[in-house]
């Protein structure tokens, strides 16, 4: 038998056990984050000049977080979390986010802390169970 079919061979197989795997693996549910909303063209919402500890604190936050559903995260005590909703009139930014049809698409805005009051915060919405960054405050700009 020759190299070529031993090796169409061993592909096929690897393919068929590819897609048994693919059907058997259910994917854990959890929240997922979108940039689809981003903002930072903001001085005050702006991450540039930070540093890798900082962009490393920010990505094992949502990592963590995607191991709960929105209400665990909305619910979530955790001075460490620190997760609830925005009231516009407390802050610098009493328009909002200023995305187009805000109004509809956003139920309430939140904002959770990246940790404890070292890198700042991360605002956005939730839909379902999908939150949409729209701001990171590193500087906690929003309430200064």
């Amino acid at each position: 038998m020759s190299s070529k079919k031993i090796k169409k061979a061993d592909i096929r197989r690897q393919e068929s056990l590819s897609r048994i795997n693919r059907l058997d693996v259910k994917i854990p549910e959890g929240v997922s984050f979108s940039f689809r909303y981003y903002q930072d063209d903001k001085n005050k919402f702006s991450i540039g000049g930070r540093d890798a500890k900082y962009l490393a604190s920010l990505l094992r936050r949502l990592r963590d977080l995607s191991q709960l559903n929105a209400q665990e995260i909305i619910n979530n005590q955790s001075k460490s979390l620190r997760c609830h909703g925005i009231v516009w009139k407390n802050t610098t930014e009493l328009n909002g986010f200023g995305i187009p049809n805000e109004d509809i698409l956003i139920n309430i805005p939140y904002q959770f802390q990246i940790s404890a009051n070292e890198y700042g915060r991360v605002h956005g919405f939730f839909s379902e169970n999908v939150f949409y960054i729209v701001w990171l405050d590193p500087d906690h700009n929003l309430y200064s």
